[in-house]
């Protein structure tokens, strides 16, 4: 079986970095965008089982992707897992609200992304 297909969508290179390598660790599929136009592009090329969206993105914002994603038939059950540094009360449920699956704060804690990620993927099939 192939390793399930990750994107990251971070406009920092620091934090894309990171978590691509985390990611990667761990044995995925892992394909990269900085923005919402890129994210799109990679999306339509190759559907990826899950994206980890960085909230707050240049121009479109992470939240406003998530929901054009979860509109469209061809997209809406990819699993999407906002990261953001905006840990403030609420910020969880405007992910949700926004279609967002689960919700991750930075700094990213290595030990529970993995297992998040793994228990996401475990409840979809990976042949997309």
């Amino acid at each position: 079986m192939m390793p399930a297909r990750i994107l990251v969508v971070d406009d920092n290179p620091v934090n894309l970095k990171l978590v691509v390598y985390l990611v990667a660790a761990h044995g995925y599929d892992v394909v990269t965008a900085f923005d919402a136009e890129s994210a799109l592009t990679s999306i339509r090329s190759k559907p990826p089982q899950l994206i980890l969206m960085d909230v707050q993105l240049p121009g479109v914002d992470g939240l406003e992707l998530t929901r054009q994603i979860k509109a469209d038939p061809a997209t809406r059950d990819i699993i999407i897992i906002a990261v953001t540094a905006d840990a403030m009360k609420g910020d969880d449920k405007k992910a949700r609200d926004a279609g967002c699956d689960d919700y991750v704060t930075k700094p990213i804690d290595t030990r529970a992304l993995p297992t998040m990620i793994a228990r996401w993927l475990a409840s979809t099939p990976h042949d997309r």
